[in-house]
């Protein structure tokens, strides 16, 4: 009888042992987030400040729009690691260390070797890269996922709607840097006003950053008192201030990018605000509250690249007063004809990603 007694008592202590493994497994793995009662620990990491009233302002209103959803099933936090590069890898470990954090978000195509390098020696860990695609072929990133926007199809618009105000037909164009991305808005905008207007040229330049607005500036002025643009777009984030702030004093047309600047400037900046015909939307706070939301439910799929565009909402134009005071009922009403071509596919927008560089380079300099 003792014996069978002792039997029990271990098979009991075994059952227990397994239950409690169950239970930490629940606690730490962000697919079963809201199982348990701890928190779930999202960071986001800035590779820049915020300020921007673009790109980097969107990815914090993602993770308010998250934590407004969410309440105290998520601890949230940002962290701006400034546009010193060096500071970028070390702070990736350091979360990834951080027993607490559940998610590491991060975003531009400057943070997609970092994460691959790190997220292989924390598999534990989930790290979200919006903007940027990872190269699943090259290695086991089965707890990263990527979040790519089609923002060529925004700037088809954007580039329509442009060569319908412009009465010069000549386009500024200001890029951060010179790569797939920030070449595949480009793309999209050379696309959208040859199809309005044929006969629109683009002056492009690169400053070579994102974060240097004065050289932004001094580059659309040139643009625009020497090449005769009065419609610029700085696609550099922060720095792009400097193309608007160029195109306010000089009294041309410019784009506003990633969020709705004409509105962030309403009432502090009336001048910049009543220049900006739209700005080209990329929704970096509905697609992280999307990735997030997909992970709390379980659903999110690991290893993969999610792909958005005007389709999902994901991108567009801001469509608010000033875009309606500056064009006119029909032109709205073409844009929107527009849009709906491209989303039924009757339109296909060019793009700059996975084409060839040389061939995109062409094709920009046929623009010009």
């Amino acid at each position: 009888m003792k014996k069978v007694l002792a039997i029990l008592m271990a098979a009991c202590l075994i059952l227990l042992v397994f239950a409690g493994c169950g239970t930490d497994d629940a606690n730490t793995d962000p697919s079963n987030a809201g199982t348990s009662g701890d928190p779930v620990k999202i960071v986001l990491l800035i590779n820049g400040t915020l300020g921007d009233k673009s790109f980097f302002d969107s990815a914090q209103n993602g993770m308010d729009l998250i934590k407004e959803k969410y309440g105290d099933r998520v601890e949230t936090q940002t962290v701006e690691m400034t546009y010193d590069a060096t500071k970028w890898t070390p702070a990736l470990i350091e979360f990834s260390e951080d027993a607490d954090t559940d998610i590491i978000i991060s975003g531009t195509w400057q943070m997609v070797d970092r994460v691959i390098e790190v997220a292989p020696d924390y598999p534990d860990k989930k790290y979200i890269v919006y903007d940027a695609e990872v190269d699943y072929s090259s290695g086991d990133y089965s707890n990263v996922y990527s979040i790519t926007y089609k923002q060529n199809e925004a700037s088809f618009l954007a580039g329509a709607a442009s060569a319908l105000v412009s009465k010069t037909n000549v386009f500024g164009f200001v890029g951060g840097m010179d790569n797939v991305t920030i070449n595949d808005f480009l793309v999209g905008l050379i696309a959208g006003a040859q199809y309005v207007k044929p006969e629109m040229r683009f002056a492009t330049a690169y400053i070579g950053n994102f974060d240097d607005a004065v050289k932004a500036k001094e580059i659309t002025l040139s643009q625009i008192n020497n090449q005769n643009a009065d419609v610029v777009y700085g696609c550099a984030g922060q720095a792009g201030l400097g193309s608007i702030e160029a195109a306010a004093e000089q009294g041309v047309y410019a784009l506003g990018g990633d969020s709705d600047q004409a509105m962030s400037f309403k009432g502090v900046d009336d001048a910049k605000a009543e220049c900006i015909i739209t700005s080209i939307l990329k929704r970096v706070d509905q697609s992280l509250l999307r990735a997030v939301t997909a992970s709390m439910e379980g659903t999110l799929q690991w290893g993969t690249t999610g792909s958005f565009g005007l389709a999902d909402e994901s991108v567009g134009l801001a469509e608010n007063e000033y875009y309606e005071a500056i064009l006119t009922e029909e032109q709205r009403a073409q844009i929107d004809e527009i849009e709906q071509k491209i989303i039924s596919g009757e339109i296909e927008v060019p793009t700059a990603l996975g084409r060839d560089t040389q061939e995109v380079k062409d094709y920009i300099d046929a623009a010009s």
